[in-house]
This record gives C-alpha cells, sequence and structure tokens, in this order.
C-alpha cells in the first residue's frame, strides 16, 4: 500500500496537493521551508526528530543509523537559523541508505555534498554554523512542527520546487483522488488556453473557481 501510495504521490504537485486539502480542510503547507536547490523532489513517509537546546556533554545525535529507506528525516528545531542539524555526513549517510529526502524546521549546512549527490534537502536555508554543543535531539517519532504543520511519524511528506506539504496517513487516499480531479481540471484549461481559448471561459466551463473550496 504504501508503496502504491509514494508511485502516486510521486506524479502529483504540492500545488495540487495543497489545493485539494484547502478544500479538504487539512493543513498542510510548510510554511518557509524550500528545496535547495530547484531540482529536488522526493516523496516519503516521516521519521520525525525534535531538537532542543543542549547541555554540556551532549551531542547534536546519531538517528540517521535509525532511518529506513524510502522514509523522510523530518527535523523540528523550532525554526532557529543560528544552528545547524544536518550536514556532510548526514547526507553521505542518508543517500547510501536510500533516505527519500531531509525537511528541517531550521537550517542545515555542507550543501554542496547534497548538491554533488543529489539528496533532496529541504529547510529554512543554509549556514556553516555547527550545532554541536548548541543543539541535541530530545525526542524520536514524536510529533513535531514543521513550518506550522503538525507531523506525526508515518504521514506522508511531498517536496518540489514549490515547497513541502504533509499528508495525514490515514487520508492521503482522499488526498490522492482530489488532488488527481484538480489537476485533470487544470491540464484541461490548458488545453483549452494553448487552443486560443479566453482564460474566464475556460475556467468557466471547467468549475476552476470552486475546485478548491471546502464541500459542506
Amino acid at each position: 500500500m504504501t508503496t502504491d501510495v509514494l508511485t502516486n504521490l510521486r506524479t502529483l504537485g504540492t500545488p495540487a496537493l495543497s489545493d485539494a486539502m484547502d478544500r479538504l480542510g487539512i493543513p498542510c503547507q510548510c510554511a518557509g521551508i524550500v528545496p535547495l536547490d530547484r531540482s529536488f523532489s522526493f516523496a516519503g513517509t516521516a521519521f520525525t526528530v525534535k531538537y532542543k537546546d543542549a547541555e554540556p556533554g551532549q551531542n547534536v545525535g546519531d538517528f540517521i543509523d535509525d532511518i529506513d529507506a524510502g522514509q523522510v528525516a523530518v527535523i523540528d528545531n523550532a525554526g532557529r537559523l543560528d544552528a545547524t542539524v544536518w550536514g556532510d555526513l548526514m547526507t553521505t549517510v542518508a543517500k547510501r541508505r536510500g533516505i527519500a529526502g531531509t525537511v528541517i524546521d531550521g537550517i542545515c549546512r555542507d550543501l554542496d555534498r547534497a548538491l554533488d549527490v543529489d539528496y533532496p534537502l529541504f529547510s529554512c536555508g543554509h549556514w556553516m554554523r555547527t550545532g554541536k554543543d548548541r543543539v541535541t535531539v530530545e525526542a524520536l517519532n514524536v510529533p513535531v512542527s514543521i513550518g506550522g504543520i503538525t507531523v506525526n511519524p508515518g504521514d506522508y511528506l511531498r517536496g518540489d520546487v514549490n515547497g513541502v506539504v504533509a499528508i495525514p496517513a490515514d487520508r492521503v487516499g482522499e488526498v490522492i483522488a482530489v488532488t488527481v480531479e484538480i489537476e485533470n481540471a487544470e491540464a484541461a484549461i490548458r488545453a483549452e488556453i494553448l487552443k486560443g481559448a479566453d482564460l474566464r471561459e475556460a475556467r468557466a466551463r471547467a468549475g476552476y473557481h470552486h475546485l478548491q473550496t471546502r464541500r459542506s
């Protein structure tokens, strides 16, 4: 089931997924989390990590060894911009293990390594300052906040050039169905426009202005 879901999600863009979840009343858009290269793209299930301020003698965490292939490292560092939680060695291991990507409410470093090996990194930015002696792992596989959205372990995430959306595991089927409906409608509008139709008329025929509206 998970494999089929991920196969479907990889074909869907985050804008249409976002619109579908607006219609379904599901908060999903991880604000401020962006791909660090426009080519980065992923779909996977969440392995969540929550960070806190470090105390003397604590380390940044070796959780990477616990993440399975196809999962996404979803890291809540409370949006901190002054201490990284991901770097060169983490990227190297993640790529080797087949981890789908990394999403950080905070920042990473060593972007050059991710670019070299084509490993998807999505975060609030990148900077060289280490998180050592500044932050440490508080908990693994607990609910976390990513760009204002709660992500639970096992939830689905999709990231592309437009950002990241989080999809509750128990609603992923209906989200995919509505997303396909929206993408098909927009494809029909696009085809009409390319044939010379006015945007207003093409949108009206497809019911465009109500595609994202919540249904009673």
